[in-house]
């Protein structure tokens, strides 16, 4: 089933796709060598929508379910100075190979192709169901957003998104928001200043407060952490100036049935609370908004509020895709994700059964010198075949 040549052939495709660089808006050339390999494995059905994903897979013969294997395409930039290795070169050294988005995750994406590929020639289409992968374009921006044209056109019964999880099966993660809080106030002199009202005084003191709330908790994911991470005043900079405008940012991470409406209402309140203290107090909470253009020329947009998911460990889907690795030697640990992905669409929007498997570790992502162990880079698309026999009962 996995020859030598087959696992070389999953090497060859990861260092094709980490030799085309595809920052997050700019992933057309690595669309189109994907579109090749898809070809090369004889797929059915190879779409490119108005985003720029691309979507590829076998049909079989007879009707019955629909599997979606998810991963990303878009990496985040690359400051080559720091680098030792070339960051779009594919090279192999000491086990390894080497390049921004090997593991995250062109690694992944490659052992997906692969194994339906594979999976297309050893069956000739003799099973009931339907296999895609995506190839999504601006995750690193949007988590879940493109995806969502996947879910309009395929209507997949079961995701498996390729994430890193050194092997192992996720089956959940908190979702991530990004909250906007704003205070306004009234502009004069810094020399004159109680002619105006300092807007970054309020947000200070409100900033104090909001502190105090408590997160939510929920058994398995944990806190719903909210953490500031940025403010900025208006005017800026502000050269004697007292500032009329102040805008802070925080980074909710989001728990199972919270909606846009909850996540806010504690802010909200916080907001009322400091208005009937203080008559001169301006402010308003919502979520940030996005705008990006992709390599097609289309825009792609939307709230930034990427909901959380998890799945019961009991569940159908979760044991199909368990019995499959194990049969093929993988035993994993059964766990959450630590950061956002597209699960947020899948599982946490459109409630479809999602689960998590990919090469590499989480904590090699973004990182200079990033790298993908040629283990778990095979380990990963034997993985994904055996999940693929598993859902769909062939034991070839």
């Amino acid at each position: 089933m996995f020859s030598e040549n087959r696992l070389n052939e999953v090497i060859k495709n990861c260092q094709a796709l980490v030799r085309e660089k595809s920052y997050s808006g700019e992933e057309g050339n690595v669309v189109r060598v994907i579109k090749s390999m898809m070809e090369d494995y004889e797929f059915d059905d190879i779409h490119v929508d108005r985003y720029g994903n691309i979507i590829g897979g076998i049909v079989g013969k007879y009707p019955g379910k629909t599997l979606v294997f998810d991963g990303h395409i878009d990496t985040v930039p690359v400051d080559e100075s720091q680098w030792t290795q070339d960051p779009f070169g594919g090279e192999i050294n000491d086990g390894k190979i080497y390049g921004r988005g090997t593991t995250d995750m062109k690694g992944a994406v490659a052992a997906m192709i692969s194994a339906i590929g594979f999976f297309g020639q050893d069956y000739l289409r003799e099973f009931a169901g339907k296999i895609y992968v995506s190839c999504i374009v601006h995750e690193e921006c949007f988590e879940g957003v493109a995806a969502r044209l996947v879910t309009e056109k395929y209507h997949p019964d079961y995701v498996v998104i390729g994430e890193a999880s050194e092997l192992n099966l996720k089956i959940g993660q908190r979702g991530r928001a990004e909250v906007v809080v704003e205070t306004f106030g009234k502009p004069a002199h810094s020399a004159n200043p109680q002619a105006g009202i300092n807007a970054v005084y309020k947000m200070a003191a409100l900033v104090e407060k909001i502190r105090t709330l408590t997160p939510p908790v929920h058994p398995v994911l944990g806190l719903g952490i909210l953490e500031l991470t940025d403010i900025k005043s208006s005017p800026y900079p502000g050269a004697s100036v007292v500032p009329e405008y102040c805008r802070a940012t925080y980074d909710r991470r989001l728990l199972v049935g919270e909606s846009k409406d909850s996540v806010i209402e504690p802010i909200q309140k916080v907001l009322e609370e400091m208005i009937q203290l203080d008559p001169e107090f301006k402010a308003r909470v919502s979520y940030a908004y996005g705008t990006e253009s992709c390599y097609t020329g289309s825009t792609i947009e939307g709230e930034r509020f990427f909901p959380g998911w998890v799945l019961d460990e009991s569940d159908e889907f979760v044991q199909c895709v368990l019995s499959g690795l194990k049969k093929v030697g993988i035993n994993p640990t059964i766990t959450q994700y630590s950061f956002c992905t597209n699960g947020s669409h899948y599982a946490g929007e459109a409630n479809i059964p999602t689960i998590g498997f990919g090469p590499s570790r989480e904590n090699l992502a973004h990182t200079i010198d990033e790298y993908i162990e040629i283990g778990q880079l095979t380990g990963s698309v034997k993985g994904y075949y055996s999940i693929i026999s598993s859902i769909y009962n062939n034991n070839k």
